[in-house]
């Protein structure tokens, strides 16, 4: 497969990222970015743009793509709902479009969230976009998987962008071996999250649509180090 990530310098994106390279059904890695990744392997290709509203100068590089895997996000917190909505909904319809046009039968993955809400009843603003952005990724010509998984946890080094998620998942490190006897369905790794990922795009079609922690372990078979 040939696969396009946005978002792979943030946490999940690592994650995500890192799996692709170390995955044989993953023959090419594009990444869409505003910044350098500062890493090379014989599969990457890194593609820097600043404008994720408008794909129109890189849209060559959107071509002869299976599968996009969407990492990309932001924190409600301290965003006005404009704001959030641009980056969550904006941005996110913005390319599954542009790829849409350009690649039939591409494989869309939307990391989403435990809590998003598609009935637009929530009282969380970031729960009711998030929910506005699936149904919309599930009304395009494109086979859209929704991921939500609750903890993510971790296990390869990566590491936010944002310092307060940075300070909590450093203060909650000590608690994932308690989760995961506890709760095993509502914990995730980066690792499990990017094998999961991988395995939905190979199966080109069918499955369920939406995965949650519990969903995102099982489809990514137990293998590895989560």
């Amino acid at each position: 497969m040939q696969v396009v990530i946005f978002g792979a310098t943030g946490m999940v994106g690592q994650g995500v990222l890192r799996e692709c390279l170390l995955d044989d059904r993953v023959t090419g890695v594009r990444t869409i970015g505003r910044t350098a990744l500062g890493q090379r392997h014989a599969k990457l290709r890194e593609v820097i743009h600043g404008d994720f509203a408008d794909l129109s100068a890189i849209a060559d590089e959107l071509t002869g793509v299976d599968a996009c895997f969407w990492c990309l996000g932001i924190s409600a917190a301290g965003k006005t709902g404009a704001e959030y909505r641009r980056v969550t909904y904006d941005y996110t319809l913005a390319a599954a479009r542009e790829l849409a046009a350009r690649n039939p039968g591409l494989t869309f993955t939307y990391v989403s969230g435990e809590g998003t809400d598609g009935s637009g009843t929530s009282r969380a603003m970031w729960a009711r976009v998030k929910g506005e952005t699936e149904n919309a990724l599930l009304g395009l010509d494109v086979d859209a998987y929704l991921f939500r998984p609750n903890y993510i946890h971790p296990v390869h080094g990566e590491r936010s962008k944002t310092p307060l998620y940075r300070a909590a998942y450093a203060a909650a490190s000590w608690l994932y071996p308690v989760l995961r006897r506890v709760a095993p369905g509502q914990v995730t790794t980066t690792e499990r999250l990017g094998q999961a990922m991988i395995t939905v795009a190979a199966r080109r079609g069918g499955g369920q649509r939406v995965l949650r922690s519990r969903d995102i372990n099982h489809v990514a078979g137990g293998v590895g180090t989560a």
